[in-house]
């Protein structure tokens, strides 16, 4: 069977133009089945790896079909800043050939620059809290879309975003073409997307929970005290970009100084660093001017940076489905990777969570403590410690048995607490932590 391409998929010349200059070649599994359905008009849920291609499944139905039409006609909604910027910047190259307008709607800027690109725009990508600004403003209208897309739908609902999803969609018709996007589909997003869709066709190219095929993935069984030591030791390893996930803000900054006290250009995001902060750090993380970010879950599901090799979880997350969207950072498209995860003692039962999930036991590794890099981090953390005036991480609680979903939404918001230097450009390695930031 000869292998699909874009001109198959029944996309208009303009749209074939724009993928051979992107250098898109060949459609991904979720773009090749899911393109001509949303053509076609029809309710898709899709369900794919993090990684795959997602955004440029929904974003080409979209433009092709909303082009020429007058008033916000698109509504592409996302969990967080970072992902709704990643999509408009697809959205504004996809749609430009067909005269499709963007307005991009996220929290931590002005609204002035926003409200003014809602009069004369077509499509608004957006995060949920933002747009019900702006509706609670009288800046945008709902009542004309016809095509509605819910991108990483089950982050939301982790959120807690569900009542700010239903304020939204009872503004939005009932006849309209909904697509509904994510690494995961179970539980209550399962039953979000079946209220909330008609006569959808379930495209899953890999199985709910499955993490990125070309990623390695292992487990690293580590104490509280030893994790800095160790995520040291890693990047004393190579000269791989790292991505490092904690579960709070403060222990974000608390560990991002000690990154940069051992020498390596880092700089971190999260929910207290205004969004130019953000926008800033990512983009130095994206050019090779910091070699590691450090983020809260807020970076999960937004980055989409090229040859990330390596992705550690310095703190396990409540939600086993944030491994999934974690791991997915690195190995994406066709690249190969490597996931960490760091367990302490007290973690043992997310750990159970994450591979009753993935279906599979993570591999093992002993940690290095001989090693030469993880001494050397070991004592100078012990001299640091010794300095008055020093800041000690939070220790972390975690609870062992099983939470509901509205626990482990509080967990990861109520748990949230809030340094860069260097240089190298990045080359991998992703580390990741906590529960669900925004």
């Amino acid at each position: 069977m000869n292998e699909p391409s874009f001109a198959s998929l029944s996309l208009s010349p303009r749209s074939l133009e724009v993928l051979e200059r992107k250098q898109y070649l060949t459609p991904t599994p979720i773009q090749a089945q899911t393109i001509p359905l949303g053509l076609q008009g029809r309710d898709v849920i899709g369900c794919a790896a993090t990684g795959t291609g997602k955004t440029a499944a929904f974003m080409l139905p979209m433009v092709e079909r909303l082009a020429g039409k007058p008033g916000v006609v698109g509504l592409v909604l996302a969990p967080t800043r970072e992902l709704a910027l990643q999509i408009a910047e697809h959205a504004e190259d996809f749609g430009r050939p067909h005269h499709v307008r963007i307005a991009t709607l996220i929290g931590g800027v002005g609204m002035g620059n926003q409200t003014q690109a809602l009069k004369t725009a077509n499509v608004v990508i957006a995060t949920p809290g933002r747009l019900i600004d702006h509706l609670g403003e009288g800046n945008v209208t709902l009542a004309h879309v016809q095509m509605l897309v819910l991108d990483e739908a089950d982050r939301m609902l982790d959120m807690g975003f569900k009542p700010q999803l239903d304020k939204i969609l009872a503004k939005v018709p009932r006849a309209r073409q909904t697509l509904l996007f994510s690494a995961t589909m179970a539980g209550e997003v399962a039953q979000f997307a079946k209220t909330n869709s008609k006569d959808p066709v379930r495209v899953e190219v890999t199985r709910s929970g499955t993490t990125a095929k070309n990623a390695t993935q292992c487990v690293y069984e580590v104490s509280q005290a030893e994790k800095a030591p160790l995520l040291l030791a890693l990047l004393g390893e190579g000269e791989e970009s790292t991505l490092v996930f904690t579960r709070t803000k403060r222990r974000a900054d608390v560990l991002a100084k000690a990154i940069a006290r051992s020498g390596y250009s880092v700089d971190r995001i999260h929910a207290n660093r205004s969004q130019n902060q953000r926008q800033q750090a990512l983009d130095g993380f994206k050019s090779g001017r910091y070699r590691v970010l450090v983020a809260t879950d807020i970076a999960a599901r937004g980055i989409d940076v090229a040859e990330i090799g390596h992705v550690v979880n310095f703190d396990l997350p409540h939600v086993p489905q944030d491994y999934v969207h974690r791991v997915g950072r690195t190995a994406r498209a066709s690249a190969s990777g490597h996931a960490s995860a760091f367990c302490a003692p007290e973690e043992a039962a997310l750990l159970r969570d994450i591979e009753k999930l993935i279906q599979g036991k993570v591999p093992r590794r002993p940690i290095p403590r001989e090693a030469e890099a993880f001494q050397k981090a070991i004592a100078s953390e012990k001299a640091f410690r010794s300095q008055p005036g020093h800041q000690l991480p939070p220790k972390q609680h975690q609870s062992p048995g099983p939470r509901s979903q509205r626990q482990q939404r509080r967990g990861g918001r109520m748990g949230q607490r809030g340094g860069g230097g260097g240089g190298g450009r990045p080359q991998g390695r992703v580390v990741f932590s906590g529960g669900p930031k925004r």
